[in-house]
């Protein structure tokens, strides 16, 4: 039996009136909503409810689902005790999404629990649903750092298990939405809050969940977001599936953004085949990157690719331009997969004799040097898309308001601390913002003074 229906909630503590004492008041909108969905959950009387929560065990390669028998969980942290619940787990099904993910190569199981007890993210619809009597197992799940394609076709894993046991399940995608969306709210304001909870709120209305798949990683990192992942597995647990969708709630009163939708699962429908398709386009787009890569491009790969598959660093070829032969100076080159930042390391002035040979050991110290990220391996090298960034001369400035975010990137400096930021990034269109992220990577105080550069690239990718 396929899914049944699913559900995308939030999880404000402070929606329950143990939590907010009167403050829950401000979410009337989300608790009318889930007062909606809890009483049709109650009416499917699902055989299971599974959860994808962003505050589970979550690791950046590998999908978690809880082992064992079952979790208790409280928010004690809340300051609210006896908001305390035990849920028993459908160990069978676990068992079975487990066995089809390894079978589909996506790395998920019941492996490095590291939170045992019910997070708040699962407790809090769960204790709203055992509160109106719905109570059946549970399987709660924790999102990964994996791109979006992953998530979906774990998602396709869970519907998979779900038909093969002939369960009536419900799955239920915990997360909220932006938390920068004032300056009051827990991580303050950024643009980008609004602009990406207006992207996955229409994206919710219509079921469009190619949309949802194609927002993009830096906006929903610059909004603060933490539901974006739980709702790509529902997606992907909906595949191939025409659904009925309604966005019942949006209000973000104290600057985390809550939506609250319902998606009730139809007949098959092949046109809803959202994972297939952003394959599709995720091919064609490296396809097309690697036909028309320009010389720098070409050489920023070709170096990468020998280093990582020989350990040898490539000389540089007769057949360079002159540019690249001649000229002198910083370069970046920045790495990305499926729309993530694989590894970027750059220069600000030239430490080489040429353009080209900057290019070879950066290239190379991006893919095995970037301590954000383990080295590159040779089974990731096709889908790899590389950025190489030609740094101009920097020139000092009085201020900010000289800066151009689009034009210029910014050298921000404290005596040897230095942080630098390039142009024309997504999400960054005032010149405060680029000196406050500049300031931040390298690590100097906003009260701190500094002395202010900028400086002109070309890039190529």
């Amino acid at each position: 039996m396929p899914i049944l229906a699913a559900f995308a909630l939030p999880h404000p503590p402070i929606l329950l009136p143990e939590v907010g004492h009167g403050k829950e008041r401000k979410l009337a909108k989300t608790a009318l909503a889930y007062a909606q969905i809890v009483k049709r959950i109650g009416e499917l009387a699902p055989d299971v409810l599974i959860i994808t929560s962003p505050h589970a065990t979550q690791y950046a390669d590998y999908f978690h689902i809880s082992p064992g028998s079952g979790a208790s969980g409280s928010l004690t942290q809340f300051n609210a005790p006896a908001v305390a619940l035990t849920v028993a787990y459908d160990r069978t099904l676990v068992r079975h999404i487990e066995k089809i993910a390894k079978e589909r190569g996506l790395p998920a199981g019941t492996m490095g629990e590291r939170i045992p007890s019910l997070d708040h993210g699962s407790l809090i619809p769960l204790w709203l649903l055992n509160n109106a009597g719905v109570k059946c197992p549970v399987v709660r799940i924790g999102i990964s750092g994996l791109p979006a394609l992953s998530h979906y076709q774990f998602g396709t894993c869970i519907a998979q298990a779900v038909d093969l046991l002939d369960r009536r399940a419900v799955l239920i995608a915990s997360g909220d939405l932006s938390h920068k969306l004032s300056e009051s709210g827990p991580y303050g304001f950024a643009p980008e809050g609004a602009a990406f909870d207006q992207q996955i709120t229409d994206a919710l209305q219509t079921g469009d969940f190619g949309a949802m798949l194609s927002i993009s990683p830096d906006l929903a990192d610059a909004a603060a977001e933490c539901g974006l992942r739980s709702f790509y597995i529902m997606a992907g647990a909906l595949d191939h599936k025409a659904v009925n969708a309604a966005l019942l709630s949006y209000e973000g009163p104290f600057g985390v953004g809550y939506a609250v939708a319902a998606y009730t699962v139809g007949d098959d429908d092949n046109e809803r085949s959202f994972g297939e398709k952003l394959e599709r386009a995720r091919q064609e787009t490296l396809h097309q990157a690697k036909a028309h890569e320009d010389d720098y491009v070409r050489l920023a790969r070709q170096s990468l690719e020998t280093y990582v598959r020989n350990g040898t660093i490539m000389p540089l070829p007769d057949s360079l331009a002159a540019d690249l032969r001649r000229a002198r100076a910083g370069v970046f080159v920045s790495l990305k997969k499926d729309g993530l930042l694989r590894g970027c390391i750059g220069t600000t002035e030239a430490t080489t004799d040429c353009i080209g040979n900057e290019i070879i050991r950066n290239a190379i110290s991006a893919a095995s040097s970037d301590p954000r990220f383990e080295p590159v391996r040779e089974d990731e090298l096709d889908e790899l898309l590389y950025h190489v960034d030609v740094l101009g001369a920097p020139e000092p400035i009085s201020s900010p308001a000289e800066l151009e975010p689009k034009r210029y990137g910014v050298i921000v400096q404290n005596g040897m601390r230095r942080g630098l930021l390039l142009p024309d990034l997504e999400g960054i269109d005032t010149a405060e913002r680029q000196v406050e992220i500049a300031r931040r990577k390298g690590g100097i105080q906003p009260d701190e003074t500094v002395r202010l550069y900028r400086f002109e690239v070309v890039r190529h990718h």
